[in-house]
């Protein structure tokens, strides 16, 4: 699997991968290249088995995320290539669109592993592409949240849909519809349930870090039909999930991994857990 990135830190340890979001100078902001790099390694990670969970992060701790980069806007000059996946790239209409939610985000790439956002400073707009389609959120208590897209005369639309599924109803409308005047602090999103957890910044790496090993260290055929279960709940509805349970129980359970757990069981070795 290519490592070799322009955008992107990657390194792997103990079953985990470490993605960093690298444009640190760009408030990380994605550009053409930071999609085509996302692109490949999420649909890479697909087949590489040594990697049984993910973080994904952002370089420095001033921003996780501030979405697209407006020095290659949508259908500008600059970005005038012959990548088919660009932004801007080809001829747009009403009914064809080159979304880059399509590129940057692990379930949009079918990446059914795993993935744990550690957001340290601020996290906008485009950040949700990536951010709706993780299994959780662990953020910095400086981090903030919030979507400008209306106060530059552009419809909030893809990347508060990405996040509606873990936001409540109001508190989704008011950050789209206040734009650029309000943001959202760690501590209200952990109390309306939009991260899981907040810890100070100089926290925030190892508290990532403890959740990745954990999910890394169990049977990964369990943790991946668990992951697509409870996503199916999410997209389909729970009555019609809960039809397919028995197909994603089949699925992601297997000789190899009963038998891994028995042995856990049958150990009798006590499991130093936290509470959070």
């Amino acid at each position: 699997m290519n490592t070799d990135f322009e955008t992107l830190g990657y390194e792997e340890r103990d079953g985990v991968a470490w993605v960093t979001l690298n444009r640190p100078d760009r408030l990380n902001a994605f550009n053409n290249t930071m999609q085509r790099e996302l692109k490949s390694l999420w649909r890479g990670l697909r087949r590489h088995d040594d990697v049984r969970c993910i973080v994904l992060t952002g370089a420095g701790d001033r921003a996780f995320c501030t979405g697209i980069d407006r020095t290659e806007q949508m259908g500008s000059e600059s970005v005038a290539t012959n990548d088919e996946d660009a932004i801007g790239a080809g001829d747009q209409t009403p009914f064809m669109f080159n979304d880059p939610g399509d590129n940057i985000g692990p379930k949009s790439c079918d990446l059914w592993k795993p993935v744990i956002a550690a957001v340290n400073g601020m996290a906008c707009g485009g950040a949700f592409y990536m951010l709706g389609e993780v299994e959780f959120i662990i953020a910095a208590d400086h981090a903030t949240f919030f979507d400008p897209h209306v106060t530059y005369g552009m419809t909030a639309a893809f990347e508060p849909m990405h996040m509606s599924g873990i936001t409540p109803f109001g508190d989704i409308m008011r950050m789209s519809l206040l734009g650029n005047y309000e943001r959202l602090s760690a501590a209200r999103a952990l109390e309306v349930g939009m991260v899981s957890e907040v810890v100070p910044g100089a926290e925030l790496h190892e508290r990532a870090d403890w959740a990745a090993r954990i999910i890394a260290s169990q049977p990964p055929l369990a943790i991946q039909g668990t992951v697509r279960s409870i996503w199916a709940a999410r997209e389909m509805g729970p009555s019609q999930a809960l039809r397919l349970g028995y197909a994603y129980v089949g699925l992601g359970t297997n000789a190899e991994s009963l038998a891994e757990g028995q042995r856990t069981f049958e150990s009798g070795q006590r499991i130093d857990w936290r509470l959070r």
